[in-house]
């Protein structure tokens, strides 16, 4: 930005100095064709005879030259340099008519001192003062020579003295003013490229906001929308004119909106949905400055409130299922434990034991609810290491079917590559998978048939390693599908809805993925995507 700053200061700057070079060009070409009429037209008459006739009109004729070339210049050389031609070109031209017209003398010596003022106001201070003190002893000098080796000049001897001073002193002045007004431009440009700047900045944050964001003037027409209020509206054709549109025939709801909030003063803050395919938003509204009639409406999407409040409310639900788990599962421990002691005793008789297993389920059960809710709370960070995936299986399978004995059902392990290595952490993994086949063998089977689970290694068309969790049951409706991985989201009267979304934040803790894949051979997919062993994620 700095750098932008002074490229914009120094082109304000050239382009000022150059329209104040032009008008003093064309004060010169004034002087000289001043100077021409005063010795060529009806002006020569009022003039008394010059002292070198033929001297003054050829300095006359030349100096009008001269002047016409500088004004020429002016618009491609470089401005300091045509200031300081120019005000050379006027000290040695007038000088030299003032020697040779003493009857004009005193009004050319008058004239050049705003050639003076205008070199000091254009060249640095140096050169300005130089100037005029070059032009003093050019003046004092022709009076000398005039006294000396002519007859005189007419003039008294404090006339080159006044002027003499006259032109230092608004030298002085004029480069003073100069340095003031070149000040004031480059600050006046650098806040000015400042303020550019930030309005740009300002116009890509208001673009990139999460919240949308309509300005409507006071006709109801929209005219501005963020990238969000964009996505959030859709596109409405409602011929609009001169790329505005109307807001009553775009949003009829959403302008009745705005209507009564400018009357009343009161926002509607109920969900609108101003279409079937188009999220729920909240709009609330506000004027763009006090007393105007725009207003901002600030379109807030229900989806993103939900999961903020669903963020709260899982990081409260953390820190109070800490400690009361603790406190559940002591009392539920010693309620396993002596129901345990109950089945082994042979006082119990037969149709009592049935009640017994039930509370023993229960308790396993809730200790199950426990497990999750702690799961949810820890958020242990994850440790990965290579990890074998068809061996990993095999193992898994096999430590599952010794805690948890199937009757009818089947699980097996499945790969097509005898070895495939992937990144993760063994115990999270392991985790996700019990939930993956727990769910399968829960609902993944077909009314009155044995449900049939396998566990698929294989690698995807990037070379990704991946672990799928096959069924044969029924799949998942669409609608289901899409909350599969929201929290406390079950279609279980048994469940608690954190399974699954406890088993994706763990596949995202080892840079995974987890997703539900609708089989074409009917029955449902997971399919977890890991990073292969040399730390590359799938594509």
């Amino acid at each position: 930005m700095p750098l932008e700053i002074a490229a914009i200061d120094v082109a304000e700057a050239d382009r000022v100095v150059r329209r104040e070079l032009r008008l003093f060009n064309l004060y010169r070409i004034l002087e000289a064709a001043l100077l021409v009429l005063a010795l060529f037209g009806p002006l020569a008459g009022f003039l008394d005879e010059p002292r070198h006739e033929l001297f003054a009109r050829s300095l006359a004729i030349a100096y009008f030259f001269i002047a016409m070339l500088l004004f020429a210049s002016g618009r491609g050389g470089d401005p300091r340099n045509v200031a300081l031609a120019g005000i050379a070109s006027d000290l040695f031209f007038g000088v030299l008519a003032m020697h040779a017209t003493p009857a004009a003398g005193t009004g050319i010596a008058l004239m050049l001192m705003f050639n003076v003022g205008a070199a000091a106001l254009l060249l640095p201070p140096r050169l300005g003062i130089g100037t005029a003190i070059v032009a003093a002893l050019a003046l004092v000098g022709e009076y000398a020579w005039s006294e000396v080796f002519d007859d005189g000049s007419g003039r008294s001897r404090a006339e080159p003295v006044m002027f003499a001073i006259g032109y230092i002193a608004i030298a002085t002045l004029m480069s003073a003013l100069g340095r003031q007004m070149r000040a004031s431009y480059e600050l006046a440009a650098r806040h000015g490229a400042q303020a550019a700047h930030l309005a740009e900045v300002n116009e890509l944050i208001i673009r990139r906001l999460r919240t949308g964001v309509l300005l409507v003037d006071g006709q109801g027409r929209l005219r501005l929308a963020n990238e969000a209020a964009t996505l959030l509206l859709g596109e409405v054709d409602d011929g609009a004119e001169h790329g505005h549109r109307d807001l009553a025939v775009a949003m009829p709801e959403l302008a009745r909106r705005l209507a009564q909030w400018r009357s009343d003063g009161q926002a509607d803050d109920t969900p609108l949905l101003l279409a079937p395919d188009l999220p729920e938003i909240v709009p609330a509204f506000t004027r763009l400055l006090a007393g105007s009639d725009q207003a901002l409406i600030f379109l807030d999407d229900t989806s993103l409130l939900s999961r903020r409040a669903e963020s709260i409310t899982l990081a409260t639900l953390g820190r109070f299922s800490a400690s009361l788990a603790h406190e559940i599962r002591n009392p539920l421990a010693a309620i396993s434990y002596a129901v345990q002691l109950l089945e082994e005793s042979q006082d119990i008789p037969f149709s009592d034991r049935r009640l017994l297993q039930i509370v023993h389920q229960q308790c396993q059960r809730m200790n199950g609810i426990v497990e999750n809710v702690l799961g949810l709370a820890r958020r242990e960070p994850a440790k990965p290491e290579q990890v074998e995936l068809v061996g990993f299986t095999r193992h898994f399978v096999e430590d599952y079917l010794n805690i948890h004995p199937l009757d009818n059902d089947t699980l097996r392990a499945t790969g097509t590559p005898t070895q495939l290595v992937a990144l993760a952490d063994p115990h999270q993994l392991h985790q996700v998978l019990t939930v993956l086949v727990s769910n399968a063998l829960s609902y993944g089977r077909m009314p009155g048939e044995p449900a049939r689970v396998s566990v698929h290694v294989q690698s995807d068309a990037y070379g990704a390693p991946m672990v799928e969790v096959l069924d044969r049951g029924p799949g998942i409706p669409e609608a289901v599908a899409s909350r599969l991985f929201r929290p406390f989201f079950t279609t279980s009267p048994h469940g608690t809805g954190l399974g699954l979304y406890i088993a994706r934040e763990l596949c995202r803790a080892n840079q995974a993925t987890l997703d539900y894949v609708a089989s074409p051979a009917g029955g449902g997919c997971f399919r977890i995507r890991l990073p292969d062993a040399n730390g590359m994620r799938a594509g």
